[in-house]
């Protein structure tokens, strides 16, 4: 199966579905968060952090080398002793906002000229949520490994406000580089389920 990227509004269940796929078709998980996190830590030098307008810009580089790296013929072949392990262990990468623009012309690098055509490209939206009921969702549901946990109730609602307003954004977007959307905003567990049944059907992604 080929690998996967998740994307799409906040709080719309990437992380969630990401752990499902991993789980289930035992996919290896990686979190664009704590990928942004790692590189605050490792090299402040390169401007990838949390809360800074540049950093979706300044990781791109590595996502599009990464993304080549382990999704392509001519990036496994710098590594002809793991190629085994690469092919046995997909990937599912997630994470809220992806610069294809600049992500694509390294991908080119690698000989990958379609997103569509090397990877499973799930979008994620929140078409049918007001703020209001996106704020008392994360009240309700959230736990101490969401990063959200600690929000009092205006932040909550700030935060709900900015991913509704990002959702419309996000779904143009991920459409026009191929992601298949799907709207979690009710009943999400069957809709992560027909997301796992799609991914497991040829020809349906």
């Amino acid at each position: 199966m080929k690998n996967i990227i998740i994307s799409g509004t906040g709080r719309a269940g990437k992380s969630t579905l990401a752990r499902k796929i991993g789980e289930e078709l035992n996919y290896f998980v990686i979190n664009n968060d704590r990928l942004v996190a790692i590189f605050s830590e490792a090299f402040p030098q390169l401007n990838i952090r949390f809360g800074c307008g540049e950093t979706i810009k300044n990781i791109a580089p590595f996502i599009g080398h990464f993304l080549g790296m382990f999704s392509s013929p001519a990036g496994r072949g710098l590594f002809p002793c793991s190629q085994g392990a690469l092919k046995q262990n997909p990937f599912v990468l997630e994470g809220w906002a992806f610069d294809f623009e600049q992500i694509l012309p390294i991908l080119n690098m690698y000989g990958i000229t379609s997103l569509k055509e090397h990877f499973t490209l799930i979008g994620l939206s929140l078409n049918n949520k007001t703020p209001s009921q996106q704020a008392s969702d994360m009240k309700k549901y959230d736990n101490k490994h969401d990063w959200t946990y600690g929000l009092n109730d205006i932040e909550r609602t700030k935060l709900a406000e900015e991913n509704i307003a990002y959702n419309k954004t996000a779904n143009s977007y991920l459409q026009n580089h191929g992601f298949t959307m799907y709207d979690t905003s009710t009943e999400r567990e069957k809709i992560f389920a027909k997301i796992i049944t799609d991914i497991k059907t040829p020809g349906k992604m």
